[in-house]
């Protein structure tokens, strides 16, 4: 089988969407042939092979960062990505072409897969079909919502990745097909034991850890006031990741005393990230919404308790009390208590460990990457 994954974002570019379309290739590639058409970004090469994945990165306008795309830069990636994608489907006689994310990555799918005649799956991933945060999102605009549901409505099979995001595709789109849930799929790293002390934090911190991107969506400041309202000062929170809303978060940790208590890691390795996921003792999310949240199976996987809000993809495996504390979005109070249930209710705190180290094991990347290769072949005969 070959295989064309379209993702304007792909590693080291972008956040959790890009991460999960390796992880799935990373299986696929062991049977077949794997292409991915991304965008790229000053100091990354034009092609290069990541485990016998071919990556073809086309140019864009207008992206300053690794951590976030603005408009403009993804606009700019249809043209430059449609014409290397008339090559690459020249020379290659594709069986499939998966693309993710309904924008600004669906058009250049329905192009493709109509003018090759290729099959066409298109991964929902939340944020592109629904982002509370910006005034931009497509479910907010009818024009936009009209390209949706045209491209959602043009491809042979529509995949969300979790109940929340297929509920937001039906709510605000409401398209003809039906909307398969196939979760991210997680390869779990070998962990290298990482010790606090090696790292400059000590034994009797109680350390919470966040991850992601530094956008708006993610409310990082609701979770810093939150801290404020939690008096131990052993109680540090780690933010692992850049993006434009740093220097606004780190004047707001500076305005409440915070200062000492936030630490502002920023970009980091993947191996360097799981060393700090480690020796964390609680995973905090204060996220406005997440489709899935690849973030969540990482620290699962390094036993780490939850807290999250009740809203988004994440509900789909995270259950109050079972494995997390859900709080209500934008409850600052919530996230303090539930940071402080975790602190006083030692058996609360073991039982969503261990659940947690258990769940994981469902989303390893071999048992999802199946559930898509069975789709495709359900699409590429069916045009058959």
């Amino acid at each position: 089988m070959k295989i064309l994954i379209i993702n304007y974002e792909f590693p080291p570019l972008g956040g959790g969407g890009g991460v999960a379309t390796l992880d799935l290739a990373l299986e696929w590639v062991k049977t077949a042939q794997v292409d991915v058409l991304t965008s790229w970004f000053k100091g990354l090469p034009y092609y290069e092979s990541v485990n016998g994945i071919n990556v073809y990165r086309v140019p864009i306008f207008f992206r300053k960062s690794r951590d976030a795309a603005s408009f403009l830069s993804m606009l700019s990636y249809l043209p430059f990505g449609f014409l290397k994608g008339l090559r690459l489907c020249r020379k290659n006689r594709y069986d499939v072409i998966n693309t993710h994310f309904a924008v600004p990555s669906g058009p250049l799918g329905f192009a493709l897969g109509m003018i090759f005649r290729i099959p066409n799956v298109l991964s929902l991933h939340g944020g592109d079909i629904y982002d509370p945060s910006k005034r931009m999102s497509p479910h907010r605009s009818l024009f936009w919502r009209k390209v949706v549901r045209f491209i959602m409505n043009r491809a042979d099979r529509i995949v969300a990745q979790s109940s929340n995001t297929r509920d937001n595709a039906i709510q605000y789109y409401r398209p003809r097909k039906e909307v398969d849930i196939i979760p991210l799929a997680f390869h779990p790293p070998v962990l290298s034991g990482a010790k606090r002390s090696e790292m400059g934090f000590g034994k009797e911190e109680f350390l919470l850890i966040t991850i992601g991107r530094l956008i708006k969506r993610k409310a990082i400041d609701h979770m810093i006031r939150a801290l404020a309202g939690v008096p131990e000062v052993r109680v540090r929170l780690l933010v692992l990741g850049d993006g434009p809303e740093r220097e606004y978060l780190e004047s707001i940790a500076g305005e409440l005393g915070m200062g000492d208590r936030v630490v502002f890691v920023g970009y980091v390795t993947e191996r360097k990230k799981f060393d700090y996921v480690e020796i964390s003792d609680v995973f905090i999310s204060t996220s406005l919404h997440e489709g899935f949240g690849i973030v969540f199976m990482e620290a699962m996987h390094c036993g780490l308790p939850i807290i999250c809000s009740n809203y988004g993809g994440q509900v789909d495996f995270l259950k109050n009390e079972e494995n997390a504390l859900l709080v209500e979005v934008g409850n600052i109070e919530g996230y303090a208590r539930s940071i402080k249930r975790y602190m006083d209710d030692k058996k609360l705190y073991e039982r969503c460990s261990k659940n947690n180290r258990l769940r994981i094991k469902e989303f390893y990347a071999e048992n999802v990457a199946a559930r898509y290769t069975n789709t495709f072949k359900e699409v590429s005969e069916s045009r058959g």
